[in-house]
């Protein structure tokens, strides 16, 4: 997931061959362990400079189309509004996936940045759920096949995303990641898969 410094940047994808296969396992074995009629859900991680603006309702409707049909879509106002306390913990333990919202380099950028908050949601489910960051003009696109970068400072650090120059919505990996999250996917047959392995190493803190 972490391109290196010669590593090109027109690319696909930043994943390697070998993280990409086993993502798309591991998607699978989340669609086929569901039993039928099983609600999925998806949290919406956005800023709420992003959740205030009047752009807004337009935004999380791409977002609700983008996924598939009968999906349940959570927002921080629909979860944690009004009195109730942000306690991600509990929460994260139900969901199925999680769609993270960056703040854009600039307009037409490629190039994403993630507060703390964003950070720690995307660490706790990355290796275990599908976790999908949305561009503006590229739609959904699996976090695994981003280039990475955590940012100081040290005390709450923020992550740098950079979507691939050559992303196109028919990756394999993003058709896994939909799959795991489509309430009509299950298993062909009674016998549950294995429990889902770790999908990747969490992105961590820059070394103290």
């Amino acid at each position: 997931m972490h391109a290196t410094p010669t590593e090109p940047l027109d690319v696909e994808t930043f994943a390697q061959p070998v993280q990409q296969r086993r993502f798309v396992e591991a998607m699978e074995r989340l669609a086929a362990g569901r039993a039928p009629e099983t609600p999925v859900r998806v949290y919406i991680s956005a800023p709420p400079r992003t959740r205030g603006s009047e752009k807004w309702d337009s935004r999380l409707a791409h977002i609700r189309e983008a996924l598939p049909t009968g999906v349940e879509v959570l927002t921080y106002e629909s979860v944690f509004g009004g009195d109730r306390p942000y306690d991600w913990g509990p929460l994260a333990d139900e969901l199925d996936g999680l769609v993270v919202l960056g703040k854009a380099k600039r307009p037409g950028s490629r190039v994403y940045v993630l507060g703390p908050t964003a950070r720690q949601e995307l660490r706790s489910l990355i290796a275990r759920k599908p976790v999908l960051i949305y561009s503006h003009n590229l739609g959904l696109i699996p976090v695994i096949d981003c280039k990475s970068q955590v940012l100081a400072p040290e005390e709450t650090p923020r992550l740098k995303l950079v979507a691939p120059k050559r992303w196109t919505a028919n990756s394999e990996t993003l058709s896994a990641a939909l799959k795991a999250l489509d309430p009509n996917e299950g298993p062909e047959e009674e016998q549950r898969p294995p429990s889902l392995p770790h999908l990747a190493h969490p992105f961590t803190a820059p070394p103290q």
